[in-house]
């Protein structure tokens, strides 16, 4: 499935963002000797997408500075921040995004930063003490506004609030972004059997089907496929696509809703733009270097990188 409403500019504009995000995670692992850097190889362009053409988000007018944590909500603590402030104002014909595997934390606070909606000098504060800028994000992290975890909440968590919308006379639509793995996971299957009942085409998933999770291949831990022929049982309308084709990506987002949760399967390469952490397989969950050769080699790959790459 093509989208026909893309210019050329567009998708470029989309295109180097998803390198940026590849990019600044990059630099970080390597900074850091280690992070979640293949779920940035598999889900940049599905994040740049969500952000510069799918999701209609209410404007952010400079890059946000993360602020200090502020403690947690309670009615002691009137100054409390959700990161839902990096996706623009709420209003009811505007959008909502929930961020479901919190493990692609350091993956959105790239996306925000590529789409002009984070300071670049905020990603410094990644997993400091007194940051919201945290590594498994939470309510008040950049682009948040719930707390996912565990793995497999989110889902749940945003059909609440988009069902809520939907009563309260809202035409936004509520943007989910989930991971392959929360497939396995027995709360994901009954979010998607209560959206089915009630026929909540307000809702659009964009699931990274990357293949691996923290264990190994999806497919030795627990097979998930056929998911797509799973999710229209359970009453959703399903396509699947190249999660690396920007045209693929966008194009069931701009179809008119027809009664039924959209769920996009974006199948993905773990170590799309740099080939190099194939290495790794089959884990490819957290990169963690075991020799400084390992941290030099990324380094130098990094050094070596040019415009077509990543």
């Amino acid at each position: 499935m093509k989208s026909d409403m893309l210019d050329t500019l567009s998708i470029t504009k989309i295109q180097q963002a998803a390198k940026g995000i590849r990019r600044r995670v990059l630099e970080y692992v390597i900074k850091n000797n280690g992070g979640y850097l293949s779920q940035a190889c598999s889900s940049a362009e599905i994040l740049a997408s969500l952000y510069l053409e799918i999701m209609n988000l209410g404007n952010v007018e400079l890059p946000i500075m993360p602020p200090a944590f502020s403690g947690v909500p309670s009615q002691n603590n009137p100054d409390y921040l959700t990161g839902a402030m990096f996706n623009g104002q709420k209003a009811p014909h505007l959008d909502r995004f929930f961020l479901s595997p919190s493990q692609y934390s350091l993956v959105l606070y790239a996306a925000l930063i590529e789409t002009g909606r984070m300071a670049a000098e905020g990603l410094e504060q990644f997993n400091k003490d007194g940051s919201t800028v945290e590594m498994i994000g939470a309510e008040h992290s950049p682009g948040m506004e719930i707390m996912s975890g565990s793995l497999g909440q989110g889902l749940s968590q945003a059909a609440g609030i988009a069902y809520a919308r939907r009563l309260k006379g809202e035409t936004g639509r509520t943007w989910v972004f989930m991971s392959d793995g929360e497939f396995q996971i027995g709360q994901t299957w009954e979010a998607m059997q209560t959206m089915g009942f009630y026929k909540m085409d307000n809702v659009g998933i964009y699931v990274d089907v990357n293949g691996y999770q923290c264990d190994g291949s999806t497919a030795s831990v627990m097979s998930i496929e056929p998911l797509d022929k799973r999710l229209e049982s359970f009453g959703a309308r399903v396509f699947k696509v190249n999660g690396h084709d920007i045209d693929e990506l966008i194009a069931p987002s701009k179809l008119q809703s027809d009664g039924r949760p959209l769920v996009v399967l974006c199948y993905t390469n773990p170590y799309q733009g740099i080939e190099i952490l194939k290495e790794y397989a089959p884990k490819f969950h957290y990169i963690r270097f075991k020799t400084e050769a390992e941290r030099q080699k990324l380094s130098a790959f990094l050094n070596e990188a040019h415009g077509n790459t990543f």
